[in-house]
């Protein structure tokens, strides 16, 4: 008679040659928990899946990727070889076609509804990802601590150039002038603010729910002497105040949530003056359905990725009048391996930075596991996913000031 592990094998090889079909590029091999190996597509492998516990398969087709994304924090589920490969084969129409059964979708929904962001929850959503500690993002970011996609003039750009090159073009799309006053939902480490401060010479207000980002800005100031053109404030960004003549946000949006995009949008209204500039800087999908539930939980709780569309018509309802649409996809996908290329390479250092905040040594391997697979799963969405990353020019109603061409913004 043929025992449960058995059936359970015979399912995931019909699934491997259904998903291999589609994918006859990427050949690949798999290991099972008993020892037995098969090997799918014609070639040399990308990789080998390393299947160690029958429990880690209950996982996935119960839970689907929620299930996957646990299971190799645990180290139940291994790669040797391209994991971005094998992430890209989950794009697949086989796997995407797994029924999940209905107790896993409850779990699935569930998870999103206690994260949404709520004014009670975008604080501890936000530290979730932000806090863990500036030493850690130092240790892959460039030094100025930007961690949004970077604009790639040419090929052989550092990311530390890439960066500061999409601050200049961010600042020229706003056209900056000196004397103006530009807000910052979401500042981050305050590399724009800084950037504008001193290229610009505008006064700068910086909005966060990040304690360790607004403690490093707050130190910054102050080594710089840049008390009179820079200020940042620990708040919601339906706590903001003030009128603005420019208004930027850089990587935020996606943390709202679509519940809040009108109140979102409210504030970006009621900030902006009459015929004031913005951009919105953000990831985007062609995909309208919810966040991937392993990067809802792990990474982004709370968070929901737009289609162009929506953004389009919560902006059209509060009369802010897009005047510049851009999508930087192909930047963000080498932004990503810039920083992957970085994590890997300093990954004693990061298991030292980490073991003062994880008491347990396989909490940091968990640790470790869960990054290294958002930072490729994020890779492989914006080469051949339906991750987008849109920056959005816009008016605070119409503005017939603006020059007839955008020659402005690439001289």
């Amino acid at each position: 008679m043929e025992t449960d592990n058995g059936k359970m094998k015979k399912t995931l090889d019909r699934l491997f040659l259904r998903i291999s079909e589609g994918y006859p590029d990427t050949p690949f091999g798999v290991d099972f928990w008993d020892g037995a190996t098969n090997k799918y597509g014609e070639g040399e492998k990308k990789f080998t899946l390393k299947i160690k516990e029958p429990r880690a398969v209950t996982r996935i087709m119960t839970q689907g990727s929620l299930g996957f994304g646990e299971e190799y924090m645990r180290g139940a589920i291994d790669v040797d070889g391209d994991l971005q490969a094998l992430i890209k084969l989950g794009n697949s129409k086989a796997y995407r076609s797994l029924r999940i059964p209905i107790v896993g979708k409850i779990k699935i929904i569930y998870a999103f509804m206690a994260a949404r962001d709520t004014v009670r929850n975008a604080r501890k959503n936000i530290q979730q990802h932000y806090d863990i500690g500036n030493d850690f993002y130092k240790l892959w970011l460039d030094p100025s601590l930007t961690y949004s996609c970077a604009y790639f003039k040419r090929p052989s750009d550092t990311l530390e150039q890439a960066q500061q090159n999409k601050y200049a073009y961010l600042c020229r799309k706003l056209r900056l002038k000196i004397g103006e006053r530009l807000v910052d939902i979401g500042c981050g480490w305050g590399g724009i603010m800084f950037y504008a401060a001193k290229k610009y010479g505008v006064e700068c207000v910086g909005y966060t729910l990040s304690e360790n980002q607004y403690e490093y800005v707050v130190e910054r100031i102050t080594k710089e002497k840049m008390q009179g053109q820079v200020k940042i404030h620990l708040k919601d960004y339906r706590e903001a105040e003030g009128q603005f003549d420019k208004f930027v946000s850089i990587g935020m949006f996606e943390h709202v949530g679509k519940a809040f995009y009108p109140a979102f949008f409210a504030t970006v209204k009621r900030l902006l003056k009459p015929e004031g500039l913005g951009v919105l800087h953000h990831i985007g999908t062609t995909a309208d359905r919810p966040t991937d539930p392993w990067v809802t939980k792990y990474i982004f709780p709370g968070g929901w990725l737009p289609t162009l569309s929506v953004v389009c018509a919560q902006m059209n309802k509060h009369d802010l009048v897009f005047y510049d649409i851009e999508d930087l996809r192909p930047h963000y996908a080498r932004t990503l391996d810039s920083w992957i290329k970085n994590f890997e390479s300093r990954i004693g250092d990061i298991k030292k930075a980490l073991r003062g905040a994880i008491n347990d040594e396989q909490g940091v391997t968990e640790f470790i596991r869960m990054w290294r697979l958002y930072l490729n799963g994020s890779s492989v969405s914006f080469k051949y996913g339906s991750n987008r990353l849109y920056q959005i020019t816009f008016s605070n109603g119409p503005n017939n000031s603006l020059p007839l061409t955008r020659k402005y913004i690439y001289e």
